[in-house]
């Protein structure tokens, strides 16, 4: 059974272009919470799997309509959320 964000191979979502100019970051705020994500999972707050399954619960149209990293900042709330810890 597929999840909501194991969309390879699906029709519908046009094609990737992973080309060469991309930049890894669309901008500064994607590459502090790329650092945050790992910073936490090295303090051992949660891991990959925490994570992973934190974006996967994201509401499916919330899900579609955030960037990649919008999701990634969702999925990083939520567990901190879950374990109490606020900004």
């Amino acid at each position: 059974m597929s999840r909501l964000n194991d969309v390879g191979g699906m029709h519908g979502f046009g094609p990737i272009d992973p080309g060469d100019e991309h930049p890894g970051f669309s901008a500064e705020w994607e590459a502090r919470v790329f650092a945050l994500n790992r910073v936490l999972m090295l303090r051992g707050l949660y891991n990959l799997d925490a994570f992973r399954a934190a974006a996967e619960e994201i509401e499916p149209g919330s899900y579609f309509a955030m960037s990649y990293f919008e999701r990634w900042l969702t999925a990083i709330e939520t567990l901190l959320a879950q374990r109490g810890i606020r900004a």
